[in-house]
């Protein structure tokens, strides 16, 4: 739990990430060793950053080129008590934590290289619970931890909150990497299960701990609102064997109404620090509020909900959005107009291999009494499929057997 504080706290020293975690698990192990004996202390988050800090300052003390640091922060940090804990300045959003948020985000490091980093080091993952979660080889994970703190090094990637036009660009990284680790959980791309209900709690707690540390910027409350809106769903989403359940046949009874006030709660004060037109999370937190106030499915503001995505198609068109975009207008105008809007999307090539593609055109054949059709596109889309419980649904759309 105080491993991310820790390691923030000894990066600001070292100004090098692999090398605070080597620190921070110092500090674990001599806790490891001292506490059974001397008893654990009243502080013990405090505890941990001072002795790793300590190690810090000896490891600086032995590097020479650390020597002009050592006299400017060393002499400080050996004279302030364990207990107490360094206000971050408001204004400066001067946090560590934050600072580590931001370092492991950086948009110098690969979207892959990103997300394992921040699980690893936000997270708390080991890397073998990063490789399950995304079922990849545990090797491929250690080697993308180990290339993306090299790569911090080799760059020179100062360990700090930017501030401007290059935080503004560094943030949109940052709310990028906790949305797609929440995605993944939310709706895996691969493997036997639709959810990996771990991978979503760790972005919902990333996205918290950003929001109480940048209080002023709307797309974080934007984002944070948008993942307790679809966190709030999750226990609705399968099935007792694990099978996905559609939205429109959801028991909305076992929503979650906690999370979906926290998710009205941030997005209100997403509104109320917006200077502008709402962001992309913000927008997509808005059509979500549109499900979650919506008690039953025929409830659902449809029309509104299409206004919303055609919002966010202006804010930031993608055919992904698109694709949303259109089912919404098909259950607010009817399946005809939305085929037409899917058929202009059938050469995107962000498109190709995308399941859903077919799948959204099934469905909307299908409502339209083209039977024919629609069988050959959800067998397609089962095809392209690769989360085994998609497939598995695709399949029985299409008619076809389950194995």
């Amino acid at each position: 739990m105080e491993s991310p504080r820790v390691i923030a706290g000894v990066a600001r020293i070292v100004r090098d990430v692999a090398i605070a975690e080597e620190l921070a698990q110092d500090a674990l192990v001599a806790a490891l060793e001292q506490w059974p004996r001397d008893g654990v202390p009243d502080n013990p988050g405090a505890w941990l950053t001072a002795t790793a800090k300590h190690r810090a300052i000896d490891l600086v003390r032995r590097r020479e080129r650390y020597a002009r640091k050592l006299a400017e922060v060393g002499r400080d940090l050996e004279a302030t008590p364990y207990h107490v804990d360094e206000p971050a300045d408001p204004d400066d959003i001067d946090d560590d934590l934050l600072r580590l948020v931001f370092t492991a985000c950086h948009p110098v490091l690969s979207a892959e290289s990103r997300i394992a980093l921040t699980l690893r080091l936000l997270g708390g993952l080991t890397t073998a619970e990063i490789a399950r979660a995304f079922l990849v080889a545990e090797t491929t994970v250690a080697q993308r931890i180990v290339r993306a703190k090299r790569t911090l090094a080799a760059k020179g990637v100062a360990f700090e909150v930017p501030y401007g036009p290059e935080r503004d660009a560094r943030l949109g990284s940052v709310l990028e990497v906790i949305y797609l680790i929440f995605n993944e959980g939310y709706a895996a791309t691969a493997g036997d299960d639709l959810l990996r209900p771990a991978l979503c709690e760790d972005a919902l707690r990333l996205a918290r701990v950003l929001a109480e540390l940048m209080p002023k910027e709307p797309e974080v409350y934007g984002l944070a609102s948008l993942l307790e809106f679809q966190a709030s769903r999750s226990a609705a989403r399968t099935g007792p064997n694990g099978e996905p359940v559609l939205l429109g046949d959801q028991n909305r009874t076992r929503w979650n109404r906690l999370l979906i006030a926290r998710g009205v709660t941030a997005l209100g004060r997403a509104d109320a620090v917006a200077t502008g037109a709402p962001g992309p999370y913000a927008l997509q937190a808005a059509i979500a509020a549109c499900h979650a106030h919506a008690h039953r499915y025929e409830d659902t503001d449809w029309a509104r909900i299409a206004t919303l995505y055609g919002l966010l198609a202006a804010r930031s068109p993608s055919p992904v959005v698109e694709l949303n975009r259109a089912v919404a207008v098909s259950m607010a105008e009817g399946p005809g107009p939305a085929l037409e809007i899917v058929d202009r999307l059938a050469g995107e090539p962000a498109l190709r291999g995308y399941h859903l593609l077919p799948s959204v055109r099934g469905d909307l054949l299908a409502r339209l009494g083209r039977t024919a059709e629609a069988r050959a596109e959800f067998e397609r889309a089962a095809s392209l499929a690769r989360n085994e419980r998609e497939r598995e649904l695709l399949r029985a759309r299409a008619g076809l057997p389950l194995n």
